[in-house]
């Protein structure tokens, strides 16, 4: 919690000073009664004292002022508020490996499944573009508010070529710096089954997306033990790069995900839907310490007048 004007806080120091205060009062009062009957002769007197409900009222009184001193002081809270114009950029993986059977009933079909949970759990005013890579990278669709044609340009994705990760991310930056100079807050969301084998290297894009401000969350999807029957009849191991997916999303701000079958990456895609639709500001929370005054204030009204039939 930050504060617009701290210097109202200063008057926070004047509590420990009215406590003593009030503490020197009381014993003043208990030696006047002390002076005026003996503590026997009192107490056959007045069977009955106040107790703790004499200092019950000044205690609220006390907190509803430390409550106003706050509230003077213009508190912020940092709190997560949806990114309704922010822009999301899924960049997917469709090279040869994803055709690998490892997450059933396959890596591409799992990765398009967990897409419509992506495109289902974000806000809609929010704009979400595809790019789809294999040896290369393809722009399918600009962000956009509309889910149609993202839905329609991933589900017509085939698995097919090398995996290009780098190219990915530099045209998925490409597609989110269109906006300008003054272009909503966005982010990338990378999903891949292996190691980059064409185009650039990845890791100086993540980079320059972290200086943007632009994270990326990857998602390595696929098992250790995934094979590829070759067109050769040959199986080929396809583990997935989990390493160099860490790094890229470290490198630019983002995190990065597991996902070893359909189920998990679904969970993800879920998660990832309300990380990326949301971002952190400051709001002012001096209303709630205000109104907190006042009802501590009233609170401690309310119950001297109820016990003691006057306000202090």
């Amino acid at each position: 919690m930050s504060f617009q004007a701290p210097a109202f806080l200063l008057a926070l120091g004047l509590l420990p000073l009215l406590a003593a205060a009030y503490a020197v009062a009381q014993r003043r009062r208990r030696a006047a009664a002390d002076a005026f009957a003996t503590p026997a002769v009192r107490a056959s007197a007045l069977p009955r004292t106040p107790g703790w409900r004499r200092h019950a009222p000044v205690a609220l009184y006390a907190l509803a002022l430390a409550a106003l001193a706050v509230a003077l002081a213009r508190p912020e809270a940092t709190v997560a508020v949806a990114s309704e114009q922010a822009s999301v950029v899924l960049a997917t993986d469709h090279s040869g490996s994803m055709k690998a059977t490892d997450v059933a009933p396959d890596r591409l079909t799992a990765a398009r499944t967990a897409a419509e949970r992506f495109l289902d759990r974000v806000p809609d005013r929010v704009r979400v573009g595809a790019v789809a890579f294999d040896h290369r990278a393809a722009v399918l669709e600009a962000p956009t508010s509309d889910r149609a044609p993202v839905r329609d340009a991933i589900g017509a994705l085939r698995p097919t070529g090398g995996t290009a990760t780098g190219e990915a991310l530099a045209a998925s930056l490409d597609l989110i710096r269109r906006g300008g100079a003054e272009r909503p807050p966005a982010a990338i969301v990378l999903l891949s089954d292996g190691a980059s084998t064409h185009g650039r290297e990845p890791l100086p894009v993540a980079q320059e997306a972290g200086r943007l401000g632009i994270p990326i969350y990857t998602v390595a999807l696929g098992t250790a033990e995934g094979m590829l029957v070759g067109s050769d009849g040959v199986s080929r191991p396809v583990p997935p790069d989990p390493e160099t997916l860490a790094a890229i999303a470290e490198a630019s701000g983002g995190e990065s995900f597991t996902a070893d079958d359909a189920g998990g990456l679904a969970a993800v895609y879920d998660r990832l839907g309300s990380q990326v639709a949301t971002e952190r500001e400051p709001r002012e929370v001096t209303a709630a310490f205000a109104g907190g005054a006042l009802a501590l204030m009233a609170a401690g009204g309310m119950l001297s007048l109820a016990w003691f039939r006057r306000l202090v």
